[in-house]
């Protein structure tokens, strides 16, 4: 339950070829940390580039996030892509939600996200594949600086390709 299907660097390296392959056709994509630098709304280039290579390939994308709605709609908005705000992650309701726009079926579905606590629990249990990858920067929200000192424990050293 506590390791990834996969691990990569950013958003952007992960490989669009390599999900086609699994069948995957949407995606469930975290917001914090993954798509932008924690508490910052600029969208890095990469990951504009990254989300907008993956549309015009055909994949749906939902951004799911503990956010309350307001940053997340209009983060979302800049990408033109569904969000589901206040997530409550890992519990399962956001991932249900996230599903529900995407209208796929769950083996047909990823998320990506950097942490292992609230992104790739709740997405495993929800039986998603799971990509985890590095935080953008080291700063955090304090409770997911705790949930990052038990990551540590659990995954002391991320295997990145």
């Amino acid at each position: 339950m506590f390791r990834p299907d996969r691990f990569a660097p950013r958003l952007c390296d992960v490989s669009l070829d390599d999900l086609a392959a699994r069948g995957i056709r949407g995606l469930i994509i975290d917001l914090d940390n993954t798509l932008v630098a924690y508490r910052c709304s600029d969208i890095i280039n990469d990951h504009l580039n990254w989300v907008k290579l993956a549309q015009q390939r055909g994949f749906k994308i939902v951004m799911l996030s503990n956010n309350f709605s307001d940053r997340v709609q209009s983060i979302a908005a800049q990408l033109h892509i569904e969000f589901v705000p206040s997530a409550l992650k890992p519990l399962p309701t956001g991932f249900w939600r996230a599903r529900c726009v995407l209208s796929l079926p769950r083996k047909a579905i990823a998320v990506v996200g950097d942490q292992l606590f609230t992104d790739v629990l709740g997405a495993r249990l929800f039986g998603f594949y799971t990509i985890l990858t590095e935080p953008i920067e080291p700063h955090d929200f304090a409770l997911t600086r705790v949930f990052r000192f038990f990551e540590r424990l659990v995954l002391p050293q991320r295997h990145l390709p």
